[in-house]
This record gives C-alpha cells, structure tokens and sequence, in this order.
C-alpha cells in the first residue's frame, strides 16, 4: 500500500519538528530524501552505505534540531550539510579505511599474483630502520599515521596533544626522513 507524499511548507515543517511531531517527521523525510540520499550517493559512491547515512543524517537532524537556525539559512541546506558532513566523516574513519583497504587487498591479492609483481616489503628497503632514527615523539606521531592509517585528529586525541602540535611533529618526521635520502 503506497501512501501519499507529505509536503507542507518550510516554516510549518520546522514547527512541527520543534514540537517533535510525528507527522512532522515523515514530511520531512518525504520532502528531502531524495535529494539528500543524492549528495551522500555523490560522497561514498556505494548504495548500501549512502543508505545507512541517509538513515543516520535524518536521525541527526531529528536529535540536533536544536541547533537549526532559521535566520542562517533554509532547512535543506541544514540538512544537506549534515549528510555531507557525516558522508565525509565516514570516509575518513579508520574502521572504514581499514575496510576498504582489506577489501582492495582481497579484490587484487590474485591479480597480483599472476601477475608476477615482486612484493615490495618497506622492511626490506630500510624504512623501519630509518624510522627508528627519528625522535621518539617523532616516531610514535608517524607510525600511528603511516603505519596504522589514523587520522591527525586521531592521533591528537590519543596522545592528548594539540593538533598543531601532532601536524608539526609529522612534518619535523617526514623532513628528517627527507635528509637521509639527499
């Protein structure tokens, strides 16, 4: 049984969702769904996950709507930062990387080997050991990026340090790095 879209107009949906009203919600839902599920669809490029977001951004608005303003800009566009900014955030995550790369890996492992590509191993090209040289602070900053794929603000919130501070040491990392190859 298909029902009927619900369209209502901007600033009596927004009343609604103030109120937390249920009808108020499936407009919502029915009115930018659609074009929301296309700016996520742009950012992952996957179906099932763009999905998943889409669910997520509408129950991120519904939760924070608090925070809309009205006076700042319309309700899709609100909303549309939201699903953009949760697409992004998305594929920024390790757990996600870490998916993703596991599953490149799968997807090329037998390519790979008809190929007869030699295995490059950064072992064996002395780049651990190179690595050893550098700070300790230096170190640890790189081996969590590079090594274990965090992000910087990752890294700054597992070593309880600045932001700038973690961007700061990498770069001193990486420039050190450099000066062994020149």
């Amino acid at each position: 049984m298909r029902r009927d879209h619900i369209k209502i107009a901007e600033h009596e949906l927004i009343e609604g969702i103030r109120r937390k009203d249920r009808m108020a919600a499936e407009a919502l839902y029915d009115m930018y769904s659609a074009a929301i599920f296309g700016v996520i669809i742009r950012v992952v490029q996957n179906q099932e996950l763009a999905e998943d977001l889409l669910q997520d951004t509408f129950v991120k608005a519904w939760n924070s709507f608090n925070s809309y303003d009205a006076s700042k800009g319309k309700l899709f566009t609100w909303i549309s930062n939201i699903a953009r900014n949760s697409a992004i955030d998305k594929l920024r995550s390790k757990d996600f990387r870490n998916h993703s790369n596991i599953d490149k890996i799968e997807n090329n492992v037998y390519a790979i080997d008809e190929q007869q590509y030699v295995e490059i191993n950064s072992d064996g090209m002395g780049v651990r050991e190179l690595v050893e040289k550098l700070k300790p602070q230096d170190k640890v900053i790189l081996d969590l990026i590079y090594f274990k794929g965090y992000t910087h603000v990752e890294v700054s919130d597992e070593l309880h340090l600045p932001l700038g501070t973690v961007k700061t040491r990498l770069r001193s990392a990486i420039n050190t790095l450099k000066s062994f190859f020149n």
